[in-house]
Parts: C-alpha cells; structure tokens; sequence
C-alpha cells in the first residue's frame, strides 16, 4: 500500500485537527498491536485511515449509502456520528481493496459488536486514547490498556453507553452487544480489576 497516497487521501479530506488524530490513532495502534500481538502493518493502516469519511457532509453520506445499496436501520440513522465508519469501510474496500481486517477494524471502531477480532478490539481502543485525546477518564483508558483490551473496552464501552443514555439517544444493538459480551466473560478473565 502507497502510504504517500493514503496520507493525502486523508489529507484532502479532513481538517488539521481531524488528520492529526488520525496519525496519532495509527501510532497507539501500532504501539496496541505490539503489546498484544496484532498486525502492525494492518493497524497502522487501519488507524491513518478510520477517519477518511468523517467529515463528509450529511447529503454526501447519505447519496454514498443510497449508491452503494446500504439501507440505514432507525438507530443508524438517528446517529449520523456513526456513519463514517460505515461509508469507510466500503470506501475502502472500494478504493484500496483493503484486506477484511482493516475493513471490519474501521466498520466496528464506533460500535463494537459482539465477538470482535482482535484488530478491531486494538482500533476500538487506539481511537479512545490516542495522544491527542483529552477527555475527563482518558488516563484511566490508558492504564486500562496497559491491562487488556477488554478492561478498556468495558470503560470504553461503558462511557458510551452511558452518554448515550444522558441525551435520550438510542445505542445501537452491536455496542449493546459488545458491553454484554465483555461484561460476561468478565469473571474469566484477568482484567478484573474492581
């Protein structure tokens, strides 16, 4: 892959802020995969390019949906905060014929699901607390990571939920999904840390 031209891809297409999270969130996914035995070169790809759509306007998303045959469930369309990583996936797949585990890694970054792949779990987590983040708990997220993936998944997952739930807005059923399953195989686990 012609790094070189993904950078200007995302270059292009995003503000400064929005381009330097996505270089930041490459790096702490290269620095997840090494920890915990994921691929660097995919995360590193995965992590520059979660964000490539995430500024499109509203209209565009959603013509690029209508184009490419996605019907929005109720909930995906209530939360166009989610429909980046949806639009991303395909554009890549599309434009760069990315492998499926950069594809599933940007599809899940927002949502989760259920039965993540570890590559997922590491972009899931990469874009919580990338340098760049500054956020009330963000430090927690940090040592969190340093414990296992799904310890900060389950804060991670958490804190969305809960967000969520303040503002009366609805979750989507694979973050739902995803909390239930990390909270269950929570006992198993040694990230028990509470």
């Amino acid at each position: 892959m012609n790094e070189a031209i993904l950078l200007q891809d995302i270059r292009a297409r995003l503000s400064d802020h929005r381009y330097e999270h996505s270089l930041q969130v490459a790096k702490t996914a290269v620095e997840l995969a090494d920890r915990y035995g994921g691929d660097r070169e995919q995360m590193r790809l995965a992590g520059l390019m979660h964000d490539v759509l995430k500024e499109q306007p509203k209209d565009e998303a959603l013509a690029f949906f209508a184009a490419h045959g996605v019907t929005l469930t109720p909930v995906e369309r209530s939360a166009p905060k989610l429909w980046h990583a949806m639009a991303g996936a395909i554009y890549l797949k599309e434009t760069y014929d990315f492998p499926d585990g950069i594809v599933t890694a940007v599809r899940y970054h927002t949502t989760g699901r259920e039965n993540m792949t570890l590559g997922e779990k590491i972009l899931f987590i990469a874009d919580f607390i990338s340098a760049d983040r500054d956020y009330p708990g963000v430090d927690d997220m940090r040592e969190r990571a340093k414990v296992s993936l799904e310890y900060a998944m389950e804060e991670g997952l958490r804190f969305t939920i809960y967000e969520l739930s303040e503002k009366c807005r609805p979750i989507h059923p694979d973050t739902v999904a995803c909390y239930n399953q990390i909270v269950l195989l929570r006992p198993k686990n040694s990230f028990l840390a509470k």
